[in-house]
Parts: structure tokens; C-alpha cells; sequence
């Protein structure tokens, strides 16, 4: 679980403000570009709703993993947003999605990329890690959640 545990505190977004899907990517992308100033907002943004085109990355359960490749980007990094209230994002359940996170990659990292999207799989499968996102009041509480995996 080392990427999990490595979040920055500053990508991790205890409640978001968006109330749409296309407002959930912009905002995560916003989070990420405000971290790595090489990135563009714009250019992530396009980048989530491409993949988004392909189908969801709404898993169910209350849980969305949109990611992607970025080029420019120098390591894998996930940043992590809350909607307490739920929002639709077109989930295989049809529920809303509540936990979002955002992982990017860079285009030249395939095999490390899909080793990180089975380890958020496998951290997010459990459902009382779901409930402590879903519930914990502040963002060291939901750090402390990340810390403690695997």
C-alpha cells in the first residue's frame, strides 16, 4: 500500500464543492495542478474525460477512480476527494459516489500504473476503510486512514 500512504496532505480534499461529474474532475485537477505546477489544469481535465468516454471509472460501493496518463508528469500521484452527500457519476451500481480518487500517471509508466490502480482495488474492497473516508471529520482523520493501510 505505499502509494495509499504516501498522499500528500494537500491532495487530499475533505469535502468537495462540485456537484457534477465534469465539476469532480475539474476540481480534483485543479488539486493536482496546484501540487505539480508543470501540469495544466485544462490538459488533465481533458485527459479524465477521455478516459471517462470509455466508460466510467465509477466502480460502485460509492466509489469513483478516474485516472489517467499525463504527459510531463514525473511520478505516479493520487489526490483524493470527498462528497459526504453523494454525487452521480454514472457508478455500475447507479448509487452516488461519494469517495473520489484522482490517479495520474506518467505515459511511460504502464506496469507501475495498473500496480497502483489494483492497490487502490484492494484498499477500497474493505468496507469499513469506506466507512472512516465516508465519516471522518477532518483531513488528519482521513490522513490517518491512508497512514494506517495494508
Amino acid at each position: 500500500m505505499g502509494l495509499i500512504k504516501q498522499i500528500k496532505a494537500s491532495l487530499v480534499l475533505p469535502e468537495l464543492a462540485a456537484t457534477s461529474k465534469k465539476e469532480v474532475l475539474h476540481e480534483l485537477a485543479e488539486a493536482v495542478q496546484s501540487q505539480y505546477s508543470n501540469l495544466d489544469t485544462q490538459t488533465v481535465f481533458n485527459i479524465l474525460q477521455e478516459r471517462e468516454a470509455l466508460g466510467s471509472t465509477g466502480i460502485g460501493d460509492g466509489i469513483a477512480i478516474p485516472h489517467g496518463k499525463v504527459k510531463n508528469l514525473r511520478e505516479i500521484t493520487i489526490c483524493f476527494g470527498r462528497s459526504r452527500k453523494g454525487l452521480p457519476f454514472d457508478a455500475l451500481d447507479g448509487k452516488p459516489t461519494h469517495l473520489f480518487f484522482l490517479l495520474l500517471a506518467p505515459e511511460d509508466a504502464a506496469a507501475p500504473y495498473l500496480s497502483c490502480l489494483a492497490e487502490l482495488s484492494r484498499f477500497l474492497k474493505n468496507p469499513e476503510v469506506r466507512e472512516r473516508l465516508l465519516h471522518a471529520e477532518t483531513r488528519q482523520e482521513l490522513l490517518n486512514v491512508f497512514t494506517e493501510a495494508g
